[in-house]
């Protein structure tokens, strides 16, 4: 599997995401720490995917897969997710095509998470 299909197997929406983390899977948060210091998902693993970002260039965390393997076994099942869903794709990807069986992008990401909390709340 190639590109958009592969990613497309590989995501779940959000609704999907939260039943398979309340469910006792793991949410790998793979924002900037500082991003993910100011709100995560409760019991999320932070990972950034970039190094760093900047107006004018995002650098790849060169360490990213191995530091994800030392938290998360091959066979395990996460979710993973970003602010909105983009740098999250990208980070899936790369797990996948590093071995991991049971890796799942959350579309949407973080925003995608809270405005479903909220949603949940009026109901």
């Amino acid at each position: 599997m190639e590109g958009q299909s592969m990613i497309e197997s590989l995501t779940v929406d959000v609704i999907e995401a939260r039943k398979v983390v309340v469910s006792g899977r793991r949410y790998l948060d793979v924002r900037l720490p500082e991003v993910f210091e100011a709100g995560h998902v409760e019991g999320a693993i932070n990972i950034p995917f970039y190094s760093y970002v900047t107006p004018e260039e995002k650098v790849k965390n060169p360490q990213f897969v191995q530091q994800v393997s030392e938290l998360f076994g091959k066979d395990d099942e996460f979710i993973v997710a970003c602010n909105s869903g983009v740098r999250s794709k990208l980070a899936t990807l790369d797990l996948a095509n590093a071995g991991f069986k049971n890796v799942k992008n959350m579309a949407g990401g973080y925003l995608a998470w809270k405005k479903a909390e909220s949603e949940e709340a009026v109901i």
